[in-house]
C-alpha cells in the first residue's frame, strides 16, 4: 500500500511530525464531502461543530446538540475510508461533568465511528481531558480562539497577543500535551506563538489562521472551495468559488424549464407506441 494510500493514525500525525512533513485536515459534513476529501488525499477529517454556521445556519457554535453531531459524524463516516476521523465535542457535552464528557465522547466512537474528538480550552477542561483519554478515546486539544468561549471572548478575535496571554497558551498547550492529547489545534495565535509551542510540544500542532510553522493546516470546506456567498475570513483561503458556479448551473436549469429546452430526448426514456395503445385499451375495457 502506498503511503497516499495507508490509513492514517495517529501513530500517523506523530511520524509526519518527526519527519517535518506536513500534516493537512479540512471539515466535512456530510457524505459526498467526506468522499471528496478522502478521496483528495488529506490526512484528517474534523466534523467540526462549525456545521452550526455553515450547514444549519446559526448564529455561531453553541446551539449545536450532540444529536445533531452524531447525525453527521455518521454521514461522514460513510464516505471516509484512509483519513484520520476526529469528532467535534459541542457545547456543554463536556464542560458540566467528566461522566457527560466521556459518554458522549464513547457516543462518538460507539454511534459513530469516529477515531477521536476534539474539545476546546485548557485549565479545568484538562481533567476532562485526561479523562476522556483514559477511558480509551483518543483526544485533539483546541486552543487561542475558542468559538465555545465565544460570549466570554466577546466575538472572534486574534490571542496571544499580550505576553500574559501568550503565556497561558504555551502553558495551556503543555497541559493538554501532559493530559494525553494526541495533538493540538491553534486557531488565531500569531505565527510567531504558534511556533514557539508548535517547537516546545512532541505532539503535532495543526493550525487555522496560526501561520505556516504548525505542524499541519486546517480549513473549514466551505471556506476553501467557496460554498458560501459570505465573506472569506482572513485566516481562510478560497481556492474555488464555489457558489457561484452552482448559482450560475441553477440559474441555467430554471431557464432552459421555462423555455422548453429541458428535458430533452436525451433525458428521457422511451415507451412503444403498441404499449401505450393496449394501456388505453385496457383503461377503456376496465371503465365500462
Amino acid at each position: 500500500m502506498s503511503t497516499t494510500q495507508r490509513k492514517v493514525t495517529i501513530q500517523t500525525l506523530f511520524e509526519r511530525k518527526a519527519s517535518a512533513e506536513r500534516i493537512t485536515a479540512i471539515t466535512a459534513y456530510d457524505y459526498p464531502t467526506a468522499l471528496l476529501v478522502d478521496g483528495a488525499g488529506v490526512d484528517m477529517i474534523l466534523v467540526g461543530d462549525s456545521l452550526g454556521n455553515v450547514i444549519l445556519g446559526y448564529e455561531n457554535t453553541l446551539p449545536v446538540t450532540m444529536d445533531e453531531m452524531v447525525h453527521h459524524v455518521k454521514a461522514v463516516r460513510r464516505g471516509v475510508k484512509r483519513a484520520l476521523l476526529v469528532a467535534d465535542m459541542p457545547f456543554m457535552s463536556y464542560q458540566a461533568s467528566v461522566e457527560d464528557a466521556v459518554r458522549n465522547a464513547g457516543r462518538f466512537v460507539k454511534e459513530c465511528g469516529a477515531e477521536a474528538v476534539k474539545v476546546e480550552g485548557a485549565g479545568g477542561i484538562v481533567s476532562i481531558v485526561r479523562a476522556i483519554v483514559d477511558s480509551g478515546i483518543p483526544v485533539l486539544g483546541h486552543i487561542g480562539f475558542t468559538p465555545q468561549w465565544i460570549l466570554q471572548l466577546g466575538g472572534p478575535k486574534v490571542r496571544g497577543r499580550r505576553a500574559k496571554e501568550a503565556a497561558e497558551l504555551i502553558s495551556a498547550a503543555i497541559e493538554l500535551e501532559r493530559a494525553g492529547c494526541f495533538g493540538v489545534v491553534l486557531e488565531c495565535v500569531p505565527a510567531k506563538l504558534s511556533k514557539v509551542i508548535t517547537e516546545r510540544l512532541s505532539i503535532p500542532t495543526i493550525g487555522i489562521g496560526s501561520g505556516a510553522d504548525c505542524d499541519g493546516q486546517i480549513l473549514v470546506f466551505h471556506d476553501l472551495v467557496g460554498l458560501l456567498p459570505t465573506k472569506t475570513p482572513k485566516h481562510a483561503k478560497r481556492y474555488l468559488s464555489a457558489y457561484e458556479l452552482m448559482d450560475e448551473a441553477v440559474k441555467s436549469y430554471i431557464a432552459e424549464v421555462k423555455d422548453g429546452l429541458f428535458p430533452t430526448v436525451e433525458h428521457s426514456f422511451e415507451i412503444d407506441d403498441e404499449v401505450i395503445v393496449e394501456a388505453l385499451r385496457e383503461v377503456e375495457l376496465s371503465n365500462l
